[in-house]
């Protein structure tokens, strides 16, 4: 990165990035998101992308400065809440369907989040941006779905189960590659619903 990028005045740089359409600034972003996924975070480059996209390094140094800022860009432009607007009507069902959504998703995001495991701990700004993309969306999807259960008098406000819920479903989709080689699929978080959430919450 040259150092007049880097010490460029903020209504320089806004100028600049006004000049990107929003479909070639997506373009961008999609390009270092799926490259971080198939390569990690550490062997994608600035030069890379450019490359990819046919455009010039300085480009996207103007536009985002630093690796780190692009891909935080980049996961916040991505964000995607893929479990809202599930309401079958009951607990039960909408934690099936959650699995269900969930598993749709399960291999691209968690490859992604262990190609950032080790670069998010070391820059703030992408920890942020990733929980922001990947992680809060979904959290308050299940929140969402757990309160709706309360409300219709399927499950006791005070049950202990509840707030360990999302982390379960969530978790138990990042661990099973570590354990098992595999991701989560349906199949298989369908068997952890029935098995593990429904039983805890006293549901069938």
């Amino acid at each position: 990165m040259t150092s007049q990028a880097a010490d460029a005045p903020e209504t320089v740089v806004a100028s600049r990035r006004s000049k990107l359409t929003p479909e070639r600034e997506q373009e961008f972003f999609d390009a270092v998101i799926e490259q971080i996924r198939e390569c990690g975070y550490d062997a994608v480059t600035m030069e890379g992308i450019a490359t990819t996209t046919r455009c010039s390094k300085s480009t996207l140094y103007r536009q985002w400065r630093t690796k780190p800022q692009f891909v935080a860009a980049a996961l916040r432009a991505n964000r995607r809440e893929r479990i809202s607007g599930v309401d079958t009507g009951s607990l039960a069902g909408d934690l099936r369907a959650a699995a269900r959504a969930a598993a749709v998703w399960s291999g691209r995001d968690t490859k992604l989040l262990q190609a950032l495991g080790h670069a998010m701990m070391q820059d703030k700004d992408l920890h942020r941006a990733l929980r922001e993309a990947l992680i809060e969306p979904e959290v308050a999807a299940l929140q969402g779905i757990l309160r709706r259960g309360v409300e219709r008098g399927e499950v006791p406000a005070g049950h202990p189960a509840l707030e360990y819920v999302p982390a379960q479903l969530l978790g138990v989709l990042r661990v099973r590659p570590l354990l098992e080689g595999r991701y989560g699929d349906e199949a298989y978080l369908m068997r952890f619903v029935e098995a593990v959430l429904l039983p805890e919450l006293g549901l069938t």
